[in-house]
């Protein structure tokens, strides 16, 4: 995997996360917050507070920094507060993006994980891991959407591309 390759999947990760939170934005309080039964919190906010606090978590491996817990529900209270630490995230994820090399991307990259358990892995498989984990949990947050009645945003790959 390249520079170019690990930018277009970051790009589409943004584009995907933006058009899905959209739709998000338009849920009453009550919709967003309810239980559906669904891990992370059982509804949406736990789901997308558990996509950023990954991601968030992924990023500060790569700075060399091994954090041992997701941040949860109560530090990310309402969808505005998330959608603000969201866009200080993505800021940061951009100018890391900036940063690296192809020989960079090409490095293992050690970390501890949540149990504190040490893991090696190149770093651009760890960066391809983040936008697939979040791909997944998107399409979580799709099922929780229709159990609500909302229609959701096509959020895959290929409508990505097509965009191009």
């Amino acid at each position: 995997m390249n520079k170019k390759d690990i930018q277009l999947l970051y790009d589409f990760d943004r584009w995907a996360a933006s058009q899905q939170h959209a739709v998000i934005a338009t849920l009453s309080g009550e919709q967003y917050n309810r239980n559906l039964g669904s891990s992370f919190g059982g509804g949406i906010h736990g789901t997308l507070v558990h996509i950023y606090g990954a991601q968030r978590i992924w990023l500060d491996r790569w700075k060399g920094n091994s954090p041992s817990s997701l941040p949860g529900i109560a530090e990310l209270p309402t969808l505005s507060v998330l959608t603000s630490q969201w866009d200080a995230l993505r800021q940061d994820q951009d100018a890391f993006l900036r940063s690296l090399t192809e020989e960079k991307l090409e490095e293992p990259l050690t970390f501890k994980t949540l149990k504190g358990e040490p893991s090696t892995l190149p770093l651009w498989q760890q960066m391809q891991h983040v936008v697939n984990h979040s791909t997944y949990h998107r399409g979580q947050v799709t099922t929780l959407l229709r159990q609500l009645d909302v229609t959701p945003v096509g959020t895959d790959l290929i409508t990505y591309y097509r965009t191009l």
